[in-house]
């Protein structure tokens, strides 16, 4: 007999757009109990390939059944360093969840959804968070003697540290701006993932011995060749993709036009929706337009509409995409939530040309109709234009949310670190190794954009090269 999943709850859209706190409110034990009851506990569970950090989903599950949370929090703590982030931000439902038996055609346990894994793990990294509870180390003596530079305070810079931290090597992790937690601070809206959560987790780190030492930019500052002067025996570069994308088209250059890096960066880390309580303002206007498809582009427009509303604006927001919904590289929950606040959608339709007034601030967006043709490099079908299907679209502010690249100031300073045509770092696929001799790397400046949980399995990769490194010279 089907069970039914045990939906989440969530604040309404009503009261959620006028703040920046968090919409999706978790699970209670009594509803973390009823959806790990759904949980089949396989005996080869598939779950855990989708997982790129391998956490063993089937015995956490178990835990949380037997009520045994805390070892429900150790058994993901033995793979994944932050339960309480990957629960809210991970894409589960392209990774763990679509691996999941129930979602197989052809089984007999066939369902219409996974078990929410998501919610799962975030209710346990929650109770951890709210227990105190400590993970035992595995710290070696031969490992002490060891320092490593990270590079880079993301995801990935911070999973390799906790790696690295645990078996007893000293860690820096430099950040070049004044708060740690790249991405996941500066990208990611308060609204999906809390500030508190992400404290704690770097406290986290910094308590099992990681040093961070922020406003320093590694390659401005110091250059990789003298960390290494420095005594560090190994260098992990976690810079991400920083380089905002942009259409190439005529008049972006007009005012109140941003890349979706300053937006959610004046937003985010520099607090502007609190202006001016912090002294960092942000523009906004009464016809928002946000040109993108992805999860960043769902953060831009859901930011846009919230400052709408704490300006007293009419709430007008827009989302437009090349492609159809079904293309789109976001996730449904993110669209789904978009949609339930009053964002508007366009597909199809490709942006030709800005217009602007005569002081130079953007008041239109000219485009073209398309339609889907065959798949391009990216597997998805290429957008072509209709002819003769110009319109236009008012605008007194747009978003552009077209991708990121890596950021290039390192890589510009290191020559000698090869790169590929989108200026990637290039690596062995084994050990994430770079082209230079223990320089290791992951995260965006290696694949480009990805999700918090991929750039996680290249850091954890590259701490194990590392480990088995360091301690074959220890020995």
């Amino acid at each position: 007999m089907k069970k039914e999943p045990v939906k989440v709850k969530e604040v309404p859209a009503q009261l959620r757009v006028g703040n920046f706190q968090e919409v999706v409110k978790g699970y209670s034990e009594e509803e973390a109990l009823l959806e790990a009851a759904r949980c089949l506990q396989c005996k080869n569970p598939v779950c855990s390939s989708g997982c790129p950090v391998g956490i063993d989903i089937k015995q956490f599950i178990y835990h949380i059944r037997q009520k045994d949370y805390k070892a429900a929090y150790f058994t993901i703590r033995e793979k994944n360093n932050f339960p309480s982030i990957c629960g809210r931000v991970c894409p589960a439902e392209y990774q763990c969840r679509k691996a999941c038996v129930l979602t197989k055609k052809g089984s007999p346990f066939a369902s219409e959804e996974a078990i929410n894994i998501h919610f799962l793990e975030r209710f346990v990294g929650d109770y951890g968070k709210n227990n105190k509870l400590d993970v035992k180390t595995e710290k070696e003596e031969k490992f002490s003697k060891f320092k490593v530079a990270v590079v880079g305070s993301g995801p990935a810079g911070l999973c390799c540290a906790g790696e690295l931290a645990r078996k007893g090597i000293k860690v820096d992790i430099f950040e070049s701006l004044h708060k740690t937690g790249g991405v996941l601070r500066y990208g990611i809206p308060p609204f999906r993932l809390p500030w508190d959560v992400l404290d704690f987790e770097i406290d986290y780190l910094k308590k099992s011995g990681v040093n961070i030492i922020t406003n320093f930019l590694v390659g401005k500052a110091k250059t990789i060749k003298e960390l290494f002067s420095q005594g560090y025996s190994a260098v992990f570069l976690g810079l991400g993709a920083g380089v905002p994308s942009f259409l190439g088209i005529k008049g972006e250059n007009l005012c109140n036009i941003y890349s979706v890096n300053e937006f959610l960066t004046r937003v985010n880390l520099m607090s502007a929706y609190k202006f001016p309580e912090f002294h960092t303002p942000v523009n906004i206007g009464k016809n928002v337009l946000v040109v993108g498809g992805g999860n960043t582009a769902m953060d831009a427009a859901r930011v846009a509409l919230r400052m709408q509303k704490i300006k007293g604006l009419p709430l007008n927001t827009m989302v437009i995409y090349r492609r159809t919904e079904i293309e789109m590289p976001a996730r449904r929950l993110e669209i789904e939530h978009a949609r339930e606040e009053g964002i508007k959608f366009e597909f199809l339709v490709q942006p030709k040309e800005f217009i602007g007034d005569q002081e130079g601030f953007v008041k239109k967006l000219i485009c073209l109709r398309s339609k889907l043709g065959e798949p391009d490099s990216s597997g998805r079908r290429r957008p072509i234009i209709i002819e003769g299907s110009e319109f236009e679209l008012d605008c007194d502010l747009c978003v552009i949310a077209v991708g990121l690249k890596a950021n290039q100031i390192l890589i510009n300073a290191t020559p000698e670190l090869k790169t590929d045509k989108y200026s990637d770092v290039i690596v062995d696929p084994e050990t994430m190794e770079s082209s230079i001799k223990e320089v290791f790397a992951g995260g965006d400046i290696v694949g480009g954009e990805g999700t918090v949980i991929e750039a996680m399995g290249m850091a954890k990769k590259a701490a194990r090269a590392i480990i088995d490194r360091l301690s074959k010279k220890g020995e």
